[in-house]
């Protein structure tokens, strides 16, 4: 039975990988912080699905917390990883000056360094899963923002450029050992993220995705065997890496500040 480790599962997307990937019939790891909303989640599924969830405390942020996470759902795995899906993250939105320096810093801690910490602590599992199956994946979750910087998201939008920056590399290098890694691009989402989220891009552009729009990208990428890493979700996003890659620097510049007004 494949299975997935899932971080940020209590809601939002997390939640909608979870339970898209218990509907598939996966044995699937769902880990948070946010006890209240994974017990919500068990309650959720019927008896059959529960029997192949595995639900645990994960803080990304601590080191210690993700090799307990890992060693507890990989108990369940025969000791292998299938798929890794770095999820949790957090957003602060506003001028730059208007974020406090430790919210600016929790993104990174969080964002950036939770999702390092994940890729390496699971490297053992996906290893042992690539060995004896052949293959592996790990999939980040990146962001449209990591296409150009966006005014109003700058640090938020930095943690996403590392996030497409460690994916890169890491597909390159892990590729000897039968890991795949990829990122999910999308623009926003119709989660508590954005709820209050300041900035012209958003009033301008609008939220067109949601959790289980997102969740099925996840399983496509589960399944695919080609070369891709970076995986637009949504027509926008989509339209917008095009442009990147197709544009002079100083119209892709120009655009995004138009957007963002």
């Amino acid at each position: 039975m494949n299975s997935i480790f899932v971080s940020g599962a209590a809601a939002g997307i997390g939640k909608a990988t979870t339970l898209r990937f218990l509907d598939a019939g996966w044995l699937v790891g769902a880990y948070d912080l946010d006890q209240k909303n994974l017990k919500q989640l068990v309650a959720q599924v019927d008896e059959e699905k529960r029997q192949r969830l595995v639900t645990g405390t994960l803080d990304v942020t601590d080191e210690l917390s993700w090799q307990q996470a890992l060693d507890d759902f990989c108990q369940h795995t025969q000791g292998q990883l299938n798929l890794l899906y770095n999820n949790a993250g957090i957003l602060h939105s506003g001028p730059f000056e208007s974020i406090s320096l430790d919210a600016q810093q929790s993104m990174i801690d969080v964002n950036v360094k939770g999702l390092l910490a994940g890729c390496y602590l699971a490297l053992p599992f996906l290893e042992k899963a690539a060995n004896e199956s052949g293959s592996a994946r790990v999939i980040n979750m990146s962001s449209a923002s990591a296409i150009y910087g966006q005014p109003n998201l700058a640090i938020y939008s930095a943690s996403k450029f590392a996030v497409r920056g460690i994916t890169e590399a890491l597909d390159l290098e892990w590729s000897a050992k039968g890991i795949k890694v990829m990122d999910a691009m999308p623009l926003f989402v119709r989660t508590e993220m954005v709820t209050d989220m300041q900035g012209h891009t958003i009033q301008r552009l609008g939220v067109r995705l949601t959790p289980d729009m997102i969740a099925d990208t996840i399983y496509t990428m589960a399944h695919y065997r080609g070369s891709r890493v970076h995986w637009y979700v949504g027509r926008q996003a989509k339209l917008m890496g095009i442009a990147s890659k197709l544009s002079p620097s100083w119209l892709v510049r120009l655009s995004n500040k138009w957007i963002a007004r």
